[in-house]
């Protein structure tokens, strides 16, 4: 056992040519490995099942005296060198099968979406337009946007005049009170405009976009140079926006369109309208904002409810 241990690590320093820290992760991950053989009286390769090495991977997870507890994260790293491990072992001649080919790691647990209270989103909004620039009356109409619609910062910087044009002076509930956004793959999807944006974009179309064009371009959101404003310089719109709002939260373009989704389904929308306004191709994708509005329900139950608590 650790003759082909040593070989396959040789085999990933000389032939993989893995860096010297990786190295020493693969190394401390098959040492413990070897100890969980070994306190199960396996001296052999041929010895190993696959429930073995399911049983290794719930030892990971459930610590021991020896060793705390791993999360998923750290648990699917061993669990992946244990696999290359075998599979080489497979293919050296050093044994016959691969128990560990059917085991697969723990996937790490789903991250929910930062969603933003309506009210720290206001303020991001209304700091983004304070000072009445060109570029504030821009940065403003940009924001709108991304919270108003749920677009993904790539479909809000790639629209063009044309494609807002119809919504200037629109009134309330309009038939065409739509944008086209293309989204991933060229899928293009109507998203409707809500009061809110299309003011901002029509005061920045009018007093806003004039004074930064430098020459014809199709692009709606422009740079101070007249060009088509870049995702880099988008982030950062929010991220000046967040800090004079005295939002202390990470925030980026995505924390919008999060948003975005968890204030309507808050608000009542049906999670397959969500999805269509989102653009996912999955309503499963989708489901995880509905994660956010229970967790949200659960925290104003556990604060309001008289019998939330355990006496």
């Amino acid at each position: 056992m650790d003759r082909a241990v040593r070989t396959y690590l040789d085999h990933l320093s000389v032939e993989k040519g893995l860096a010297a820290n990786t190295l020493t992760s693969y190394r401390r991950d098959l040492r413990r490995y070897r100890e969980h053989l070994a306190g199960a009286g396996i001296a052999d390769l041929d010895g190993v099942t696959e429930s073995t090495v399911t049983e290794f991977l719930m030892s990971l997870r459930e610590g021991s005296a020896d060793h705390p507890p791993l999360s998923a994260s750290s648990a699917a790293r061993t669990v992946v060198a244990v696999r290359g491990f075998h599979r080489f072992a497979v293919s050296d001649g050093l044994a016959q099968l691969d128990p560990a080919a059917s085991v697969k790691p723990p996937s790490p647990p789903k991250r929910l979406p930062k969603a933003l209270p309506l009210a720290d989103v206001e303020a991001i909004l209304d700091a983004a337009g304070a000072p009445g620039t060109p570029l504030a009356l821009r940065d403003r109409a940009l924001l709108e946007v991304l919270y108003g619609t749920g677009a993904r910062i790539s479909e809000a910087i790639g629209l063009d005049v044309d494609d807002v044009s119809g919504l200037i002076g629109l009134a309330d509930g309009g038939a065409d009170d739509t944008v086209l956004l293309s989204g991933k793959g060229g899928k293009e999807r109507l998203v409707p405009v809500g009061t809110y944006a299309r003011e901002a974009l029509s005061a920045y179309l009018v007093r806003g976009r004039p004074a930064l064009v430098a020459k014809a371009t199709p692009g709606l959101f422009l740079n101070s140079r007249g060009g088509r404003l870049s995702r880099q310089s988008a982030w950062a719109v929010l991220v000046k926006a967040a800090e004079r709002a005295g939002v202390t939260r990470d925030v980026s373009p995505h924390t919008l369109r999060h948003s975005f989704a968890t204030h309507l389904l808050d608000g009542g929308a049906d999670v397959r309208v969500v999805q269509e306004l989102l653009g996912h191709a999955s309503v499963t994708t989708t489901q995880v904002y509905t994660l956010v509005t229970v967790d949200n329900l659960r925290e104003v139950f556990a604060t309001a409810h008289p019998r939330a608590r355990d006496a």
